[in-house]
């Protein structure tokens, strides 16, 4: 199904946000996501996933911990894990940290799985701008979930609850890490056609507003816009100029999407190729 590959892409958007909150060293951040060698990466990644762990068992309520823990696996899980069963287990392992970590930041996070929607809402309607990263890597982290477990359709379920999170943090702070949370919104509002509940011209204000956010820095975000909604518009001319766009620019003009936008330029090249077929 659609929202699958959805999900799967967006593991990309995750990895900034696990090396960003992320202080093993005053250089890991930096040396991880201002890589361009996205294999180089998916081979060092494994060492520091223990590392975190290890953090972790020392420190079993510390937040910032738990996050980033939660950031990691769900983006190596995402992007770098092909097994099912082995990205289903690091995902809940990922969803476990991801909840503890909310919890441990203040007590009315705790136990968001078991609460309908409506509830959760009311929860998140007392939220500060000091939660933003602990919700973003809720609701990130959740996505990633749902994504490893799409064949279960109470994981899928959840996808209201990921929306009410993201939603959150865009009401709150929508600058958060370039404006990441808009992009997850805006697949999420075109993952169906207008005609069957989706929202494609909210998933396109999304998507414009991530690309402004970052000063047109974050390629991802035009990646996604030209995928989720230029094909949904069937607009091939918005979908092959915001592609180009993305292949002519640089990757490094930010160092902290250096390796994000080394992935996009990848996608981008095989939308692009795909561009007279698919329109």
């Amino acid at each position: 199904m659609r929202y699958v590959k959805t999900l799967l892409i967006l593991g990309v958007v995750l990895f900034l946000q696990a090396c960003g909150v992320m202080r093993l060293g005053s250089n890991l951040p930096t040396g991880i996501v201002g890589n361009n060698d996205p294999v180089l990466v998916a081979e060092g990644l494994p060492s520091y996933l223990m590392t975190i762990d290890g953090m972790i068992a020392n420190w079993p309520e510390r937040s910032s911990f738990l996050q980033s823990g939660a950031s990691l696996y769900s983006a190596y899980s995402s992007m770098f894990v092909s097994e099912p069963e082995r990205q289903q287990r690091l995902s809940k392992k990922a969803l476990d940290y991801a909840h503890r970590g909310a919890c441990a930041q203040h007590k009315r996070y705790c136990g968001l799985q078991g609460l309908a929607v409506p509830a959760l809402e009311q929860r998140l309607a007392k939220a500060k701008t000091k939660d933003v990263p602990a919700l973003y890597t809720l609701g990130t982290t959740w996505a990633g979930y749902i994504q490893a477990h799409s064949g279960d359709w109470s994981a899928v379920a959840d996808l209201a609850r990921v929306q009410a999170l993201l939603e959150t943090v865009v009401a709150l702070d929508e600058s958060y890490e370039y404006g990441q949370a808009h992009l997850y919104l805006g697949v999420l509002d075109s993952l169906l056609p207008a005609s069957l509940g989706g929202q494609p011209e909210r998933a396109r204000e999304h998507f414009q507003r991530a690309i402004s956010l970052s000063e047109g820095h974050n390629l991802y975000a035009k990646v996604l816009y030209a995928e989720h909604y230029a094909r949904m518009a069937f607009d091939q001319a918005l979908h092959d100029s915001l592609l180009e766009k993305v292949l002519a620019a640089e990757v490094d003009v930010l160092p902290t999407l250096t390796l994000q936008n080394t992935i996009a330029q990848q996608e981008a090249k095989r939308l692009l190729a795909e561009s007279d077929q698919y329109f």
